[in-house]
């Protein structure tokens, strides 16, 4: 048997075939045009070029597949599962009118309080006098599912997260209950992430030629995909994903919610995924150096010995984790003539700040950290990850797989059945 993965991102598209080793053994990539990045037709179309793309004699030894969107990415959709509102992206924010309604609704500290959530948006359909009565609500990777499944009304937990489900007792909350059904709103079926929803639609497979045995899986947002896909498996596991910002994520055997510090807990089969995010990353370091120069300048740096430069690298005010001050000014002077010790001093200084997120976390009762996974841009930066060894209490090593899409895969090829 053969499991398909697919990504769904924001700049394009990629499926990943790997078989009962775990083994890639196809992939595929589909790049967005710029000014049509988040409509719903192109990512249908995607999906199915990416199903093109696989080799016909691997779609027809398909036994699994599960996808992957970005969080808190969602629209409406008719009982057709048409859509009938253009999809709200992950970062698409709304004002603080709809924030004032969100805090009037869910309790005190809820992650759905933020401008970004899942169920922020759906306020602000409310809100703006969006026709809402008799739709289903659905998350990117939702209706992608579905075209492959034809079953309309499904999610999975680490979807349904900002929508205010509760993924500690595992059902929706009073109050969303009561939101959705005084505007008469279909909340999806919420499924584990892994569990059998069903089997692919009679035209799909015929369209693509994959068996009518195979199964779809519910999915899961693309920033755990990527953390499955590292192979953290143990608490005490971690990835940090060094990009534009800079994310942990600690596998952890208790769970920790800590809205104000913006750290949330997704249920990972027994254990618990603890996430926090800093403003700081190569974000930062793009303001000063192309990507040839952090390449030249990486490898002069001194990396056995600490820069003494204290920088809070930022690329506007504000942070969040792990110091809680949205008035924070980007700490970046003084600057040295050198640009090797200047980037010494940054590179030294986001270490430090990711070595204070774990202990954060450690400190709020999460399963004390054992080792670390790099992906992201930053985990190409070999100096980089000398200076992290330096700082972290634990060993660092460059994760073996990074793509998103791999881990969605894995998250099908150990897919089980729904109770």
């Amino acid at each position: 048997m053969l499991a398909l993965g697919i990504d769904v991102g924001t700049s394009g598209a990629r499926a990943v075939v790997i078989d009962g080793d775990r083994t890639v053994c196809a992939q595929s990539h589909v790049v967005f045009p710029e000014l049509d990045q988040g409509k719903a037709k192109l990512w249908r179309d995607s999906l199915y070029q990416l199903l093109t793309q696989i080799p016909p004699e691997l779609r027809s030894r398909l036994g699994a597949i599960a996808l992957n969107g970005t969080s808190s990415t969602v629209m409406l959709c008719d009982t057709s599962g048409q859509p009938i509102t253009e999809p709200l992206m992950y970062n698409d924010a709304q004002n603080e009118i709809v924030l004032d309604v969100v805090r009037a609704i869910a309790p005190a500290n809820h992650a759905v309080i933020s401008s970004t959530s899942t169920f922020a948006k759906v306020v602000a359909w409310v809100e703006q006098g969006v026709p809402v009565a008799g739709t289903y609500l659905m998350h990117q990777a939702d209706w992608l599912a579905f075209l492959l499944h034809g079953r309309l009304g499904i999610s999975d937990d680490h979807n349904a997260l900002k929508l205010g489900y509760d993924v500690g007792t595992l059902t929706y909350p009073d109050w969303l209950l009561m939101y959705a059904a005084n505007h008469q709103i279909t909340l999806p079926r919420v499924y584990g992430p892994g569990e059998q929803i069903g089997t692919v639609d009679g035209a799909i497979a015929h369209q693509f030629q994959i068996p009518s045995t195979c199964c779809v899986y519910a999915g899961t947002t693309d920033s755990i995909a990527a953390f499955l896909a590292s192979g953290a498996t143990q608490p005490g596991e971690a990835v940090t994903s060094l990009g534009s910002t800079l994310v942990l994520k600690l596998l952890s055997k208790t769970r920790i919610d800590d809205p104000a510090l913006g750290i949330y807990s997704h249920r990972l089969g027994d254990l618990w995924l603890v996430g926090g995010a800093s403003n700081t990353g190569g974000a930062v370091l793009r303001q000063f150096f192309t990507n040839a120069e952090l390449e030249t300048l990486s490898a002069q740096i001194p990396v056995d010995s600490p820069s003494l430069l204290d920088y809070y690298p930022l690329v506007k005010p504000g942070e969040r984790f792990p110091v809680n001050d949205p008035t924070l000014q980007p700490r970046l002077g003084p600057r040295p003539t050198d640009p090797v010790v200047f980037l010494h001093g940054l590179l030294e200084s986001i270490a430090r700040i990711e070595a204070l997120g774990y202990q954060r976390l450690q400190d709020l009762g999460a399963t004390p950290l054992t080792h670390v996974y790099t992906a992201g841009g930053g985990a190409k930066n070999p100096a980089w990850l000398k200076i992290r060894d330096r700082h972290l209490p634990v060993s660092v090593s460059v994760a073996s797989h990074t793509d998103a899409a791999y881990g969605s895969a894995l998250l099908a090829l150990n897919g089980r059945s729904a109770n």
